[in-house]
Parts: structure tokens; sequence; C-alpha cells
């Protein structure tokens, strides 16, 4: 499974005033024959914000659009989300867009806090609203440290949700260092989930202790699973599984690594997203800085 770099699509560049130093995180969604691109970008304070670029993926000539205004915000003070969201997946239903997302509160006895939250938009994805300023995924006995990053389809009613998971902070010479993986939850309405502490995607090794937001595709005969694992750097994961639950891991899979030299990915890889766009399978992914360099594009080799 090779992935051929086109190189950078998106430079966070002041296209729009919600468009600070990042351009993280991205979410492919299907628009007319076009994509629109949701992703998370920081303002002079450090905060995330989610707004959105519309292009062609089939033609990066053709103008870029982006939101003339972020359409989520960082939340009101002393919320889950007041120092920042970050995108994570974009779900079709019912004539309304559901925006899954993580929300960012700083800690005092270690950096962050994490949970997961839920916007929707009834207007095509031009605006969102919380449905909740609480926590879509609030901590419980399954999940006590933090959640973030869900990632979700919907099959035969049911909603499926891969979602990052903190096992603990470990006191490190440097200070607390956070370590998570991937769980499965289920839902009938999107709104309650049942977290069972199902792991997807475990820690492999004694120096790997986080994992990027994941994106599952469910292809004829199996889900495929993209995502970032982290040890020095961010490098890229893959797994396989029959049913979304049980998965086997094989990184190997993925040829997408560091660029040499000095490059915008040369420092790691991160954040990846993979979408099927007019018969072909491509991967949007984030380079060195944890996006701070902007969007790349990749194609699958045939």
């Amino acid at each position: 499974m090779r992935w051929l770099k086109q190189g950078l699509i998106v430079s966070p560049n002041a296209q729009a005033p919600w468009v600070g130093t990042h351009a993280a995180l991205p979410v492919v969604s299907q628009l007319d024959g076009r994509q629109r691109i949701y992703f998370s970008s920081r303002d002079a304070r450090n905060r995330a914000h989610i707004g959105h670029v519309t292009l062609s993926l089939g033609n990066l000539d053709e103008p870029h659009e982006f939101s003339p205004s972020a359409i989520l915000s960082p939340g009101a003070v002393g919320t889950f989300d007041d120092a920042g969201v970050t995108s994570s997946c974009v779900v079709e239903h019912a004539d309304c867009l559901y925006l899954f997302y993580t929300g960012w509160a700083l800690g005092v006895s270690v950096p962050f806090y994490l949970h997961a939250g839920l916007a929707v938009s009834d207007d095509g994805g031009e605006s969102f609203r919380r449905l909740s300023e609480a926590p879509h995924l609030e901590r419980t006995a399954v999940d006590p440290y933090l959640t973030a990053s869900p990632w979700v389809l919907i099959e035969d009613g049911v909603w499926r949700m891969w979602y990052v998971s903190g096992t603990e902070w470990q006191v490190t010479a440097a200070g607390p260092r956070h370590r998570y993986h991937i769980k499965y939850a289920e839902s009938r309405d999107g709104a309650r989930w049942d977290r069972r502490g199902l792991v997807c995607i475990d820690y492999q090794s004694p120096d790997e202790y986080a994992f990027g937001r994941p994106c599952v595709i469910k292809d004829a005969d199996r889900y495929r699973m993209w995502y970032s694992r982290r040890g020095d750097s961010y490098r890229m994961g893959y797994a396989e599984s029959r049913d979304g639950i049980a998965w086997t891991r094989d990184d190997e899979r993925c040829v997408l690594d560091v660029s040499s030299g000095q490059g915008w990915d040369a420092e790691m890889v991160a954040y990846p997203v993979v979408a099927d766009v007019a018969g072909e399978r491509v991967m949007l992914y984030n380079g060195n800085g944890y996006g701070r360099t902007g969007i790349g594009l990749a194609r699958q080799a045939v």
C-alpha cells in the first residue's frame, strides 16, 4: 500500500481571519464534485478554531475558497473546550452534518484535559452549533483520563465510533506525559454511547505512548484504519479488521514516511485522513509541528 506524495495543498497564510499558525487534522467532505476540507488553525493565544476550505482534489489549480469565519471556536470560559477545538470527523445524517471534535482545557497537575465534543449543522456546513456545552464523551470508569478524536461510521442504524482514550499520565523528568490508545463504542442515536472499554489499537512497545486521530473506511471485505503513532515523533500506522472491533496492526504496509532533508514533512507525518475521490483513493495528512506547515496530499499507488 504505497502512497505517492503530491506535496502541500494547504499552507496556513492568513487566507481568512481565523486561519492562523496551523492547518491541522484535515477532514474530507464531498460537496458537489468538489471537496470541503475541515481543519483546525491556531490563533495568537494558541487556541485552535475549526473552519474549512473548499477545493478540488482532482484539479488543485482551481481556486481554494476558505470559510470567511471559523465554524466552531473555543467555548465559554470554564467549559471543556475553552482552550481550543480541533477537528476529528464529519458525518452526514438526516440532512444534517455532525461534527465530532476534540475540546481542549488547560490543567494544573497535568498540562491539558481533552474531551470529545459534538456540534451539528443544518445549513450544509456553513455554520455549526454545539449540542451541549458539556462533553459528548465525559470521563467515566472506562475512560478515566481523557476522550478525544472520534471517528464515526453509521451502519444499519448503528453509530460506530473509534476514539482516543487515555490510560495514564506518566510522571517524567520533563513533567507529566500522556498515554492514550484507541477504543471502540456504539450508539443507536449518536447521542448516548455504549462504552465497554474495547481496545482496538494498543501500545506495541514501551516507547509508544500516543495515537493520533483514527480514520476508518469500510471496504467490501474488511475495515481499514489509518492513524498516527507516537514515539520520538509521529509516524503513520495502519490496521485491518473483519468486524471493526478486533484489529490487526500492520504499520509497515502504510508506506508513507517522512521526507528527507529539510522538507515540510521531514520531521513527522501525522493525522492521516483517507477518502475515495473520483475513483481514486487519496490521503491528506500533516507534517512538521502538528500541522504548523500545513496539509499535504498523497495518492495511493496503483
